[in-house]
């Protein structure tokens, strides 16, 4: 029998091509959450991104279902134990999406650097009137060659980001728990052989404390307290930027709020919320805030890539050759 595979969320035309060319049907039409546990027996395989939450509840009516694929990095959606418990596995895809998150985290870099976030939000009602008074205002940008940008989390997507930030003149300090060293190898640029770096990771404090901005790369466990609070905050220098485009939790969003409001931290970029989609509204509000709806991965390419690594992993694991 076909094996079918419901993409919840959509998938693009490359992978569900691969996948349709391996013999299985491929369904986009989205069911809504409410009633997805009635139509779960209905498919072998589940791919979602982040719209979906694949709880308990729609898995406990299944017993055809054999592997849910995350399209993306995140499985925060997820209930991998009970997942494990009825013998479902979970799998996501890595590798494909690294180089679009690390790129928006300079976008939001670039924008408040120089306040153009702040800048699209003012011209248009008071450009006219008080265009001289804006320029004053925001006449002072920072460049960010030369300053330090400290990366927590440095699996695929931090290292990502640090070879952009090396291409662009910065230094580089990184944290990860995990991940005492890394050599990065800089293939996008036209020299042979090909530059390489190698970094070893220090401690939390230490980024915290000597990084002129500061970038987030890490997931965030249900109940665990975030890695950037108060205290953390208290212990940067004066006039940090924040990034974050990794999980919303893994920083405070009450302790940014109050860093920004004392100078401490004078501006951030946010793609990632503590309550998505119910965004705090003073985060909203607060025009020291470069904000997008989580869109780290949405990129065309990233897409593409997404698509067939999920199809890869769905041939690999279900075995439909």
């Amino acid at each position: 029998m076909m094996k079918r595979v419901l993409a919840n969320d959509g998938i693009a035309d490359d992978g569900k091509r691969l996948l349709e060319e391996a013999g299985y049907e491929v369904i986009t039409d989205k069911i809504a959450q409410a009633d997805l546990p009635n139509r779960i027996n209905e498919f072998d395989v589940l791919v979602v991104r982040s719209a979906t939450k694949v709880t308990q509840e729609v898995l406990e009516p299944s017993n055809r279902m054999k592997l849910v694929v995350r399209a993306g990095v995140g499985v925060d959606n997820i209930d991998i134990a009970y997942a494990r418990k009825k013998e479902i596995e979970v799998a996501n895809t890595p590798q494909s999406s690294s180089l679009s998150v690390a790129e928006l985290v300079f976008a939001h870099l670039f924008g408040v650097a120089r306040f153009i976030s702040q800048s699209n939000r003012d011209l248009p009602t008071q450009g006219k009137a008080k265009f001289n008074d804006l320029k004053k205002k925001y006449s002072e940008g920072v460049e960010l060659r030369g300053k330090t940008i400290g990366i927590i989390g440095f699996g695929r997507i931090g290292q990502e980001v640090a070879k952009i930030a090396y291409s662009l003149g910065m230094e580089v300090i990184a944290h990860d728990v995990y991940i005492p060293e890394a050599k990065l190898r800089f293939d996008h640029l036209p020299f042979k052989p090909t530059p390489t770096i190698e970094i070893k990771t220090t401690n939390l404090i230490d980024v915290i404390t000597k990084s002129d901005f500061i970038t987030l790369h890490l997931p965030h466990n249900e109940g665990m307290p975030p890695v950037l609070g108060e205290n953390e905050f208290s212990k940067m220098k004066n006039g940090v930027g924040i990034i974050n485009c990794a999980r919303g939790g893994v920083l405070s969003e009450t302790a940014l709020l109050a860093a920004i409001a004392s100078g401490k931290v004078a501006f951030a970029g946010l793609d990632v919320f503590e309550n998505e989609p119910n965004i705090n509204d003073a985060i909203l509000a607060e025009n020291r805030i470069s904000v997008t709806p989580h869109i780290g991965a949405a990129t065309k390419e990233a897409q593409d890539r997404i698509s067939i690594e999920v199809a890869q992993v769905i041939i690999i694991k279900t075995g439909n050759k």
